[in-house]
């Protein structure tokens, strides 16, 4: 573990961590986080980063390279924007090179479930009414923007719509029904997320509606014809589960999978890119296995 994780570890474990497990309401969480983005997160330079529409809705887009990246931040459901992870989007585009796009999506618990995942959708549709070939387009996102981006696969998969190259995603949360056994064995050694608010951000974010619904719970869902997917993950976060069990289920299908597994480093970590060591390893490989993808897409 770097010299940089040793330190951001406990600056998460004693003040980020309880002050989450403190929090009542959204929308102060929420302006924290916009307030703090811009120095929390290290913007690489020389990338383009501009807003402009997408469909209906909005989107951030960093660079204009080839292929196109559908990035979905996270956010715990109740929090984050494209400007939040405007620099993470500017990284992974940096290292693709590939065009990034970060939507817009609406945020519980004003518009609660499934607001969210329709507008992901819609952002997809967008994409390839604009003209993307789906065959050039990568889906992923953090955190619960990776659980989204994973609804958006399954639900392609279902409805028969033109399936994207690829899926990636960051310590995705894709089980609100808390059932993985990591929930409970890591809630202490988890640095950032309370495992006590787990009802809560279910409330805010489903209020009342079924968390076993295969739009709040991808893990769930049918993954046969699924494209090549890449995670991460860290082995002391609460949803290390989300990530393993979705990893064995791909591959029990006959999928592609490629796991990147770290010890002790803070969930979703490759957020912090610039800042670990550990995140500019992760992009690094997210990076090869994108150009790889979009190579062997190219090619057919």
């Amino acid at each position: 573990m770097s010299w940089q994780a040793r330190l951001l570890n406990p600056v998460l474990r004693y003040i980020e961590k309880p002050q989450l497990a403190r929090a009542v309401e959204p929308a102060a969480v929420r302006a924290k986080f916009e307030r703090h983005a811009s120095w929390l997160f290290r913007r690489p330079r020389g990338v383009a980063i501009r807003e402009a529409p997408l469909g209906e809705g909005q989107a951030l887009w960093c660079g204009a390279g080839e292929g196109t990246i559908l990035y979905v931040h996270g956010g715990a459901y109740i929090m984050g924007s494209p400007r939040t992870h405007a620099y993470l989007a500017a990284r992974i585009a940096q290292a693709t090179g590939a065009t990034v796009c970060v939507p817009r999506y609406r945020l519980a618990p004003e518009h609660p479930f499934p607001a969210a995942p329709d507008d992901i959708m819609a952002a997809y549709r967008a994409l390839l009414e604009a003209g993307h070939d789906p065959r050039r387009v990568i889906i992923g996102g953090d955190s619960a923007g990776g659980g989204l981006a994973l609804v958006l696969l399954t639900q392609i998969l279902a409805k028969g719509l033109p399936v994207p190259a690829g899926y990636f995603g960051f310590s995705p949360f894709t089980d609100l029904t808390f059932s993985g056994a990591s929930f409970r064995e890591n809630a202490k050694a988890e640095v950032l997320l309370p495992a006590t608010r787990a009802e809560d951000l279910a409330e805010f974010y489903l209020q009342g509606q079924d968390p076993a619904d295969l739009r709040a719970s991808p893990l769930f869902a049918d993954m046969a014809g699924a494209p090549p997917v890449w995670l991460s993950v860290s082995d002391t976060e609460i949803l290390r589960d989300d990530t393993f069990r979705l990893a064995e289920k791909l591959a029990e299908q006959g999928r592609e999978v490629h796991l990147h597994k770290a010890g002790n480093l803070p969930h979703a970590w490759p957020i912090f890119q610039g800042r670990l060591p550990e995140a500019d390893v992760a992009i690094r490989d997210l990076a090869v296995w994108v150009r790889s993808i979009l190579t062997a897409s190219a090619g057919s």
